[in-house]
């Protein structure tokens, strides 16, 4: 790899590590439909104008159907649950139980692509993950709120859907009017919503700060970063992030919050991590040169 794509791939490392943070800190003011009405609308206010310079939103109209499936299972939908969690449990063990992505990929993979077959790595390396999740969750978790789990792992859920839908319906199309679409989209959704759930307390500097550092550098900037990224190094090279995110969150929790994290949780993320690697490797029974339909989705955009 090039030193530009070793800079750019340390950088969505961060850029994808430290929402989860933000997000923490956001949410102890605002509400969770706040927070993902201020991060689409600032986020799309960015992207719009670049995707509509490039000529990339037009072509968008014919496919609006998988579009809004997608802005809903891909952002409207996991960022508010995000949101909601985070206000009953830690930002490490959110940023955790999130790394178990690729195994909910590979589960909807083996379940609805003819193709893809159970292999011994790919049975291991599932059953890897389970017992990593199961660590993390059960093993010095106390007072962990089950609610907040069970929203985090739909956020897993809708990660690993949404790129199923992106490549099936929408891969043809230019990415960055799809996110900047998709993103603004959701603002308006979240609209009528925040009128109604209210948006929160005055929010403090810290979490005025944060949603602004949420909104510009992780949503807007990153997405610009990461396609830089796929167009350097691939798009298979480039969903290794998805397994240095989780961690730099964990790291960024502990430190900066002073969260717990416990020997149950430091094994989980590595079972998890390993089950993430077996469980997502090519079956044999896949042409070569075919690219799977699930890749790794990267842990919170």
């Amino acid at each position: 790899m090039t030193g530009r794509g070793w800079v750019l791939f340390a950088s969505m490392c961060v850029l994808w590590g430290i929402p989860y943070l933000l997000i923490k800190v956001a949410v102890e003011d605002v509400s969770p439909a706040m927070l993902v009405l201020a991060r689409t609308g600032i986020a799309s206010l960015l992207l719009l104008p670049i995707a509509a310079a490039r000529n990339e939103l037009r072509q968008l109209l014919p496919h609006w159907r998988p579009l809004l499936a997608f802005a809903g299972i891909e952002i409207a939908l996991p960022w508010v649950l995000l949101g909601s969690a985070e206000t009953r449990i830690s930002s490490s063990l959110t940023a955790l139980l999130i790394a178990a992505v690729p195994l909910v990929g590979t589960g909807i993979a083996l379940v609805t692509v003819p193709r893809e077959r159970l292999t011994l790595d790919r049975g291991a390396g599932l059953v890897l993950g389970m017992a990593g999740v199961a660590s993390i969750v059960g093993l010095g978790i106390e007072g962990a709120s089950p609610v907040a789990i069970v929203q985090v792992l739909l956020v897993a859920v809708c990660y690993a859907v949404g790129p199923a839908i992106l490549q099936r319906w929408l891969a043809e199309l230019p990415p960055l009017g799809v996110i900047a679409a998709s993103l603004g989209v959701s603002a308006l959704v979240y609209l009528p919503i925040t009128a109604l759930a209210g948006p929160g307390s005055a929010p403090s500097f810290d979490a005025l700060a944060s949603i602004v550092v949420l909104a510009v550098l992780c949503t807007a900037i990153a997405f610009l970063v990461f396609f830089a990224l796929i167009t350097e190094i691939g798009p298979v090279r480039a969903t290794v992030i998805t397994y240095v995110n989780p961690a730099v969150a964990a790291v960024l929790g502990v430190v900066v919050l002073d969260e717990a994290f416990t020997v149950g949780m430091a094994v989980g993320f590595v079972l998890v991590l390993a089950g993430s690697i077996l469980a997502t490797r090519p079956g044999k029974t896949r042409e070569v040169g075919t690219p799977p339909l699930l890749e790794p989705a990267s842990t919170d955009r």
